[in-house]
């Protein structure tokens, strides 16, 4: 039997993306290393937990998939809730996970659709389409042969990844995997999951970058690459269309590590830890949280340096004396 190739073309403007990306993934290891900074890292990991599961309908606000992630009480559907601390559990395991291995897809995507899907673990047995929203892209295909495609696919990357740059290869399996949707449920997120562990083993500065942000940003533009490499019946401009938002990413990682690089003053290190993320404060409230009188003094200590830095954003940017003002943890 002949070998399955996955059609794809390396284009030019692949060529160029892979070469920019490699530059940038340099100098973000050069600067400095996502791993030592533990704020970021959990920041970058709820970013990516959070739009994987709001691609797939979770309703679930930044601040909520936070809470939940800490371990606080949060207001919600318990399938919702649920499908957070099943996403913290299979990301914070990437750094073991052989995506090479059927065996690990399978044993992720029981950990990612524990208590909510009832074929956990089990590829699927019954009919299933993709679809953006209420709009079906296309029908997968019939289950009795989602065997023997997987097993083509992994194969193809067993034998591929030593010829086929990571970047390439990733994205390649993301567009396949999605098109086989090899699960009843939970293929999305384990293609953007899978996606990331895949380049995490190339680069390890990839395990904690939300490329999942970057897709929901845009989500639309995502199902039309996918639908569009469906007709043409190749993955090129999936690859391109991945490959484009990786540089994206790269460039917000870059402008987090040099602020982040910044010492913080004790200042702002205490207005930080007495704000939650997501909830708006009034100034009054954080002078009072934060036992100061002078109004002049916190917002020169402590306020407009937080600001400055992109830690704390206001409700109202185009009226910064607004009496109805108030300031966010970013």
């Amino acid at each position: 039997m002949e070998k399955y190739n996955p059609p794809f073309t390396i284009t030019n403007e692949i060529l160029s993306q892979v070469a920019s990306i490699s530059e940038k993934i340099g100098k973000i290891t050069a600067l400095s290393t996502l791993e030592t900074r533990p704020r970021l890292r959990k920041n970058n990991r709820i970013k990516s937990i959070h739009s994987s599961l709001k691609i797939e309908a979770n309703s679930l606000s930044l601040g909520q998939v936070r809470d939940v992630i800490n371990g606080r009480t949060v207001l919600g559907e318990q399938m919702e809730i649920q499908e957070v601390k099943n996403a913290y559990a299979a990301y914070e395991k990437i750094s073991e996970m052989d995506p090479y291995s059927i065996k690990d897809l399978k044993k992720f995507h029981n950990i990612m659709t524990k208590y909510v899907v009832e074929e956990s673990g089990d590829f699927r047995h019954g009919e299933e389409g993709v679809f953006n929203g209420d709009q079906c892209i296309f029908m997968a295909p019939p289950a009795r042969f989602v065997p023997q495609l997987m097993d083509d696919l992994f194969i193809w990357m067993k034998e591929a990844q030593s010829s086929v740059h990571p970047l390439i290869l990733s994205s390649v399996f993301h567009y396949e995997f999605v098109f086989i949707h090899p699960f009843s449920d939970g293929n999305g997120r384990m293609a953007r999951l899978w996606h990331t562990a895949i380049l995490s083993k190339w680069k390890p500065v990839f395990e904690y970058v939300p490329l999942e942000s970057q897709i929901e940003k845009f989500q639309d533009e995502y199902y039309d690459a996918i639908a569009k490499c469906h007709l043409e019946g190749s993955s090129t401009i999936f690859i391109e269309f991945m490959l484009t938002q990786i540089d994206k990413i790269l460039d917000e990682i870059s402008v987090q590590i040099s602020e982040d690089s910044e010492l913080l003053s004790e200042y702002v290190s205490r207005l930080l830890d007495v704000m939650e993320y997501d909830f708006p404060y009034t100034s009054r409230a954080l002078m009072d949280k934060l036992r100061l009188k002078s109004r002049e003094g916190f917002r020169r200590n402590y306020l407009r340096p937080a600001i400055d830095m992109n830690l704390v954003r206001m409700t109202i940017p185009d009226k910064p004396n607004s009496r109805n003002q108030r300031y966010i943890k970013v």
